[in-house]
């Protein structure tokens, strides 16, 4: 009889915790710039991609922490009749913590928003011909980021917008320690709903 009970216990917890939990798998597009660019120079943005997934933990407000690998692009410009173009890429890797609150919340369409801190790892650079290297940006990033998703039954949309708080460039790198340039990254991702929020 015990292990009856101890079995419906347990039956119950996981069905209670399946029918408020998601995994979503998503790819898509970034688009990032950096602001506050030095005398001289123009910044200007460039798409990029980002793959990764999120964990979905609750009903109407959830939290939804979730890791990413991202390919971002920035182009440099100098000179006003000859100008010198180049870019800058990146690959990050980010961790997320979001929370969310589901705005609509019906059994195909769910309308929900996002926010909360995100952190970048810079994982390599590639600058052309620009003399620039990994240690020459900051190794990691914090961010501040918003979403606002849509899921329509198995499929999820999410626009985001992330800002940075931290500086792009190391400070004590002596040539780059005045440019106290930030990133703004826009991003839009289509992925899957495994799981069920219901």
């Amino acid at each position: 009889m015990k292990k009856l009970l101890s079995l419906v216990a347990l039956g119950t917890v996981l069905s209670t915790a399946s029918a408020q939990f998601q995994v979503n798998p998503q790819i898509g597009l970034t688009y990032q710039n950096m602001t506050s660019p030095p005398e001289g120079i123009k910044y200007q943005g460039a798409a990029g991609w980002q793959l990764g997934a999120d964990l979905r933990f609750g009903d109407k407000f959830y939290f939804q922490p979730g890791a990413f690998i991202g390919r971002n692009r920035t182009i440099l410009s100098t000179g006003d009749s000859i100008t010198f173009e180049e870019g800058v890429s990146r690959t990050n890797f980010r961790l997320k913590a979001m929370v969310g609150y589901r705005i609509i919340d019906n059994y195909q369409f769910d309308m929900r928003f996002a926010i909360g801190p995100t952190y970048d790892v810079v994982m390599s650079v590639d600058d052309g011909d620009l003399s620039f290297g990994s240690d020459d940006f900051n190794s990691g990033s914090f961010n501040i980021d918003a979403a606002l998703g849509f899921d329509m039954g198995l499929f999820t949309l999410e626009p985001s917008v992330s800002f940075g708080l931290s500086r792009v460039f190391d400070q004590d790198v002596i040539v780059l320690s005045e440019i106290d340039s930030r990133y703004i990254t826009y991003g839009l991702t289509i992925g899957l709903n495994i799981g069920n929020d219901d």
